[in-house]
């Protein structure tokens, strides 16, 4: 730097204030202002966990040989070389049930052979799976507890405010237990991760290894699970993304009783009214979602659901995108009959259907 640059530079510097002179109140009612999260992050952390799992490598079997009698040599072989390479892993979950019920992220867990959860105190347990779903991404396990364990609860994602101030709790870099702070930056916003993508975005750090890990709100209950991050350098870039646990609390739910989500289905391909080729977003002042194709065999088709049909709402609830459609059918225990109010030809009808149970991978 040039002398010249040197001075113009410290020109328009303040010398910071002289220790023991008083300060300036406008400073002073600034940082009166800003959160202390000391006692919540005292009070938080314990039930947080970083986890540890190990993987073994799966051998690559030459797509020639997938499906012939050759397969089973090779895998064969593979087993007499004695255990392949191990893979090792980290991320973060967070104690629900003193129990020992822990949530983490379905991919933290992956196909992993060992798992361990480590508190901060320094105490480590074996887990093993309850369940998981690979849709929104979360995962259920299970420690057999020496006592008691500190456990969290869940808040409601739904009162989260863009603005409101969160805190981010997890295992960043295998590092332990690290907490960040920042705001709801977004809310219900899609990354391609899923159907059911409605991810809380927050500009508190997350890194790689704070995956599972909890997002709490202000009173230190737990309003997401921290899964993504916007990153093209792979550290944090401010954009983090989490499932919201309005939606987790639900999944769950269902991993516990019953260790795996059911979920409704009907058995059609949808599109936005107005996304179709041609159309217009105004193509009919009722909106909806216009039904593009009806799986053969399915709820859909048994209740006589016909393409082009255009669905505006789920048991009088309006249905306004095919997103939410999707959502709202999810929602319902297969099984259970709905009534889907549609416009056919114009006209407005109810149509009641069955819903089936949501294949594993559906076409």
């Amino acid at each position: 730097m040039s002398t010249a640059l040197s001075r113009r530079a410290l020109a328009g510097l303040a010398l910071l204030p002289v220790v023991g002179c008083a300060t300036p109140p406008a400073q002073a009612q600034r940082g009166a202002l800003l959160p202390d999260f000391a006692d919540l992050a005292e009070r938080v952390l314990p039930a947080v966990v970083s986890i540890s799992v190990t993987s073994e490598a799966r051998a690559d079997i030459p797509p020639e040989l997938r499906g012939t009698p050759f397969e089973r040599y090779f895998r064969e072989r593979e087993r007499g070389r004695g255990r392949g390479p191990q893979v090792q892993g980290a991320g973060s979950g967070f104690v629900i049930d003193p129990a020992g019920l822990l949530v983490t992220n379905n991919h933290v867990i992956g196909n992993a052979t060992r798992v361990q959860v480590t508190f901060q105190n320094g105490q480590e347990y074996q887990a093993r799976l309850v369940g998981s779903d690979e849709l929104t991404d979360l995962a259920l396990l299970r420690i057999e507890a020496r006592g008691t364990l500190p456990a969290l609860a869940w808040g409601s994602s739904g009162s989260m405010r863009v603005g409101n101030w969160v805190l981010a709790a997890g295992n960043p870099f295998g590092l332990g237990g690290s907490i960040t702070s920042g705001i709801v930056s977004a809310r219900g916003r899609e990354i391609g991760a899923g159907p059911f993508d409605d991810f809380i975005q927050t500009d508190a750090p997350i890194n790689p290894g704070n995956s599972g890990g909890p997002l709490f709100n202000t009173a230190g209950e737990v309003i997401g699970i921290n899964t993504a991050i916007y990153s093209p350098s792979g550290a944090s870039a401010g954009i983090g993304f989490a499932v919201p646990s309005d939606l987790a609390r639900g999944v769950i739910d269902q991993l516990r009783g019953n260790g795996r989500v059911e979920r409704g289905w009907l058995g059609v391909s949808v599109q936005d009214v107005g996304s179709e080729p041609g159309a217009t977003p105004t193509a009919t002042p009722a909106g909806g979602v216009l039904v593009a194709g009806v799986e053969r065999g399915s709820p859909a088709a048994r209740a006589g659901l016909r393409q082009g049909d255009q669905v505006v709402a789920i048991n009088g609830e309006a249905v306004a995108t095919s997103r939410a459609l999707v959502r709202g059918i999810a929602a319902v225990t297969p099984g259970q009959t709905v009534r889907l109010s549609i416009l056919r030809n114009g006209r407005p009808t109810d149509v009641p259907v069955q819903v089936g149970r949501r294949p594993t991978a559906p076409g």
